[in-house]
């Protein structure tokens, strides 16, 4: 089986906070980065020893997450998107795709560093179903027949996971211990209020990864699952919390009439969101 891992470092074990982890720029930056590239080895161990025959890692942390000095050589490595955005060069020669290190959407509760792009984001739905960029990315592979097996991250994510995917094998590696959605808070607050979490400690969160990355090839094998309904045309509805720059909610609509690629990728007319 081909299969497409995208990566983000939110939702790695050890990774505590934006403000210390997730930029080039933060002090435990590289040590992210490690965590991350030991977390996506154990996945791929996991995949190839359970029948993939091929393996494409996306590096999809804004800034770049994965050390490719420790990655397993096994797999190669996509960092750009080529001639554009969605689908991120996914296609459909892949049997499958999976997900490590993935976080929450905006607004879930007891997420870990939840998001939606940014912590600007306030919710993204398409066609009424509010979606992460979990959900961006599996709905743009099931568009393309490819099916969404795995994903580890924090449990909520997992949750989230799993209701729009049925039968996903999802890895917790860690749980956000904070209750609420933040709708009150601008940017920046939200940012600081989605930081709190028990993580599993590194070592063993990765063989539970390599352990459902072999679960999910073995099923994948056998089973059918992992496409998401899609029906077109394809609504693309963006909210915004207040930021510095734009002190008022903002809201994008955006109808797309054949893909849901193609809405996912419309630019974006904000408006004022009335209270």
């Amino acid at each position: 089986m081909k299969l497409y891992i995208m990566t983000d470092m939110e939702g790695v074990a050890g990774v505590l906070n934006f403000e210390q982890w997730t930029e080039p720029h933060h002090v435990y930056y590289q040590t992210g980065r490690e965590f991350l590239t030991m977390e996506l080895n154990a996945a791929i161990d996991g995949f190839f020893g359970a029948g993939a025959t091929e393996i494409l890692v996306a590096d999809g942390h804004g800034a770049g997450a994965i050390d490719i000095r420790l990655l397993d050589p096994r797999v190669d490595y996509l960092r750009g998107w080529g001639d554009g955005p969605f689908p991120l060069c996914l296609d459909s020669s892949f049997d499958a795709v999976a997900w490590v290190g993935q976080h929450a959407k905006a607004r879930t509760e007891y997420g870990h560093l939840a998001h939606t792009g940014g912590p600007s984001a306030l919710d993204l739905s398409i066609n009424g179903i509010s979606i992460g960029e979990f959900g961006e990315f599996a709905m743009c592979g099931s568009e393309l027949g490819v099916r969404a097996i795995f994903g580890s991250g924090d449990e909520a994510f997992t949750r989230e996971a799993q209701a729009l995917v049925p039968g996903i094998e999802t890895v917790a590696v860690k749980r956000g211990v904070k209750p609420g959605t933040g709708d009150d808070l601008n940017d920046e607050d939200y940012a600081r209020f989605t930081s709190s979490a028990i993580h599993t400690h590194p070592v063993p969160a990765r063989r539970l990864i390599r352990d459902g990355a072999v679960r999910a090839m073995q099923r994948a094998r056998a089973e059918n699952f992992g496409i998401v309904p899609l029906q077109a045309p394809f609504e693309r509805i963006a909210q915004f919390r207040p930021t510095k720059d734009q002190p008022k909610r903002t809201i994008s609509r955006e109808t797309h009439p054949t893909t849901v690629s193609g809405a996912i990728n419309m630019p974006m007319k904000l408006q004022p969101l009335e209270p």
